[in-house]
């Protein structure tokens, strides 16, 4: 429940703070075919050109030529034309770079968000912004969303890892980061344990990061007066087999699917 209020606070936030999305603004956006360009050169007004990246991602500029521009940031291509422009045609030449229009790039949401599918991204996206997209996060969501990601210069995958409840606590941290074309993002459902026994609620609960014993007997609503508290045991399955875990401390971490047994005590 906490998540799923925290994703909708963040819902609102978004559409009240744009400053949320300047992340991608600041340099991480890879221009591509179909994006409009404006090139400016300081003190040269007649080199200012507006052009449209063509299908083998590159432009043609006065001067220069035919220039590949696939796969670089906004700064990259403003840097990649200064260095041409510098290379016998201007002194020391000062450029810079404008996505007028942005092409159509798509991303893959799967797993624990409302409304999983194909997004399209036009213009620079955030984590957050991609997640509002989305609809929210899922109550039984898990705290790792997974992000596969093609790394336009080597063409090797990478994977990123974001911590969920980071995220959604500091949305203006470094986890919010760019999205990028050709990106898959996975949100896994949580891990679950189990109450059992002399417990007030007892019943199935979500795997949180750190749950304990003591932790789970509280999310249980605590003992009841017959609870046998020094004879509490964990039902685990190691290697598909279970495996009875007897005289549990308070403080011993639980994981996934296990089952805690509070018995009745004789007295």
């Amino acid at each position: 429940m906490r998540i799923l209020k925290l994703s909708l606070l963040l819902i609102c936030l978004l559409c009240i703070l744009p400053s949320l999305l300047t992340a991608a603004e600041s340099g991480d956006y890879l221009v591509g075919d179909g994006d409009v360009i404006k090139v400016s050169v300081y003190d040269n007004p007649d080199l200012e050109t507006v052009v449209r990246i063509d299908g083998d991602g590159s432009i043609q500029f006065p001067l220069i030529g035919r220039v590949q521009l696939e796969g670089l940031t906004v700064p990259q291509v403003a840097k990649k034309i200064e260095d041409l422009l510098a290379d016998g045609y201007l002194i020391s030449p000062q450029v810079a770079v404008f996505i007028q229009e942005y092409s159509s790039k798509r991303v893959v949401v799967m797993g624990q968000v409302k409304k999983p599918g194909v997004y399209e991204l036009r213009g620079p996206t955030t984590l957050l912004e991609l997640i509002s997209k989305t609809g929210g996060i899922l109550e039984d969501a898990g705290d790792v969303l997974t992000i596969n990601r093609r790394v336009a210069a080597s063409g090797q995958p990478q994977v990123e890892q974001i911590n969920l409840q980071q995220l959604l606590q500091h949305a203006d941290g470094g986890q919010n980061i760019a999205i990028l074309d050709g990106d898959s993002i996975f949100i896994a459902k949580a891990g679950m344990f189990y109450v059992t026994g002399e417990v007030e609620k007892p019943g199935a609960y979500k795997l949180e990061d750190g749950t304990t014993v003591l932790k789970a007997v509280s999310m249980a609503g605590g003992f009841t007066k017959i609870a046998a508290k020094n004879r509490i045991r964990i039902i685990r399955i190691v290697d598909d087999v279970e495996k009875q875990i007897e005289k549990v401390a308070l403080q011993e971490a639980l994981q996934p699917d296990d089952v805690v047994v509070i018995p009745e005590s004789f007295f």
